[in-house]
């Protein structure tokens, strides 16, 4: 009886992480049933690290998107696969930093000032998609008719508002799933979804696992974009921790959990999907369930696994209408920036400070201009490139001193 009470926790998890985790492969062209698969064997793996301790579990990360389609259109989805296994080894230098000099070294190395507009540039450098999307527009060509696409994305993004702003507590968790669900069933009444597809796929189906190909270009593209997903990963692991009393940066430690991610991350990559990373919804329905067990999540894992395998289901997500999924990103996007803005905020970064000014304001103009730097054969852009920019900036320019008090006048 108590596995039963886990198991359904363990589907309810899974429902929650469920919207925001398919939408990356969908965005992307990536196979929905690999990042289903990639999400549950990656969190098995972060509970065998962290000794089932941590009530995490991983999906999707949003900090990929603009990277693989990229890199994808750059160098093929073998070589990104390539690129993305090699991110996960970012996680193993943060975690093996932190094991050597505590999380303090990478708070200096990583302050707000640069994970802010890096976070910001995440979700800007893809606006172009969301707008094209939600016009209907695929490939520089109109897929489907224009006021047909703005009416059915407007309204997607109508019942996405709706919901995140007065839904439930427990609707709030998933307003994507909802304002999906609401824009295909639009969709289905304009006659804009094939459901011929669907019906002629199998209830059983093996997912196509693509093969990497060593690439180094793509994976040294793809290393920088780590940095972003792995700080956000620490911010991830602190606020399970608040919600259910515990300090998972001592036990089992900071290192193992980024390991465990790190390690989730290489497994997602190396079978096709995108890299997985902390979900901030599952740890908001743990708050609202006062439910912190993690078998809970290796309930859910278990549960992402065996949809991976459900046919039929990975042919629904395929019919999913452009202008559906454009409603929803128009939302999303804008919502990753404004939380790299309210990284700036909460740290009370003044951008007065030219050397602040200096990292905000060139790290968001070479990030949502599309900037590419290349130096032989190996390109650097996007976000990869921001992060690096933004850290070498940091190292190099000097802190403002404060003023000096003149004799007899205080400051």
């Amino acid at each position: 009886m108590q596995q039963l009470k886990l198991a359904v926790a363990g589907a309810q998890i899974l429902f929650v992480a469920f919207g925001a985790m398919v939408l990356v492969p969908l965005l992307t062209g990536l196979n929905p049933a690999m990042a289903l698969l990639g999400a549950g064997i990656g969190t098995l793996l972060f509970q065998l690290v962290t000794k089932q301790k941590v009530p995490v579990f991983l999906g999707s990360s949003f900090a990929f998107i603009a990277p693989i389609i990229y890199a994808v259109g750059e160098w093929g989805l073998p070589s990104t696969m390539f690129g993305l296994f090699a991110a996960g080894f970012m996680y193993f230098v943060f975690a093996a930093l932190i094991k050597w000099r505590g999380l303090a070294a990478v708070n200096r190395l990583l302050p707000p000032v640069v994970i802010g507009p890096v976070i910001m540039v995440i979700g800007l450098s893809v606006a172009v998609v969301a707008s094209q999307m939600a016009m209907g527009q695929a490939g520089g060509s109109q897929a489907v008719d224009y006021a047909q696409s703005l009416l059915l994305s407007g309204f997607t993004f109508a019942v996405t508002v709706v919901v995140a702003v007065f839904g439930s507590r427990m609707m709030k968790l998933v307003p994507i799933l909802i304002g999906v669900g609401a824009g295909y069933i639009a969709a289905l009444l304009m006659g804009l979804v094939d459901t011929a597809p669907i019906a002629a796929a199998p209830w059983f189906a093996v997912p196509h696992f693509e093969t990497p190909q060593i690439n180094w270009q793509a994976a040294l593209f793809m290393l920088p974009v780590a940095i972003a997903p792995a700080i956000e990963h620490i911010g991830g692991v602190m606020a399970v921790g608040k919600v259910t009393g515990k300090d998972y940066a001592k036990d089992p430690g900071l290192d193992k959990t980024l390991a465990g991610d790190g390690l989730g991350v290489c497994v997602a990559g190396l079978i096709g999907g995108p890299p997985v990373t902390t979900y901030g919804e599952v740890t908001g329905a743990v708050m609202i369930t006062k439910n912190g067990n993690p078998k809970i999540m290796t309930w859910a894992a278990v549960f992402a696994i065996c949809m991976a395998f459900f046919g039929k289901f990975n042919a629904f997500l395929a019919s999913i209408p452009l202008p559906v999924m454009g409603g929803i990103m128009i939302l999303l996007f804008g919502t990753i920036a404004s939380l790299g803005l309210k990284t700036l905020i909460d740290a009370k970064v003044d951008l007065m400070q030219p050397k602040n000014l200096v990292i905000v304001s060139s790290v968001l103009t070479t990030g949502v201009g599309g900037m590419i730097i290349k130096l032989g054969s190996v390109s650097f852009a996007g976000v990869g490139l921001c992060a690096v920019l933004a850290v070498i900036l940091n190292w190099i320019l000097p802190d403002e001193k404060p003023a000096e008090t003149l004799p007899g006048r205080e400051i």
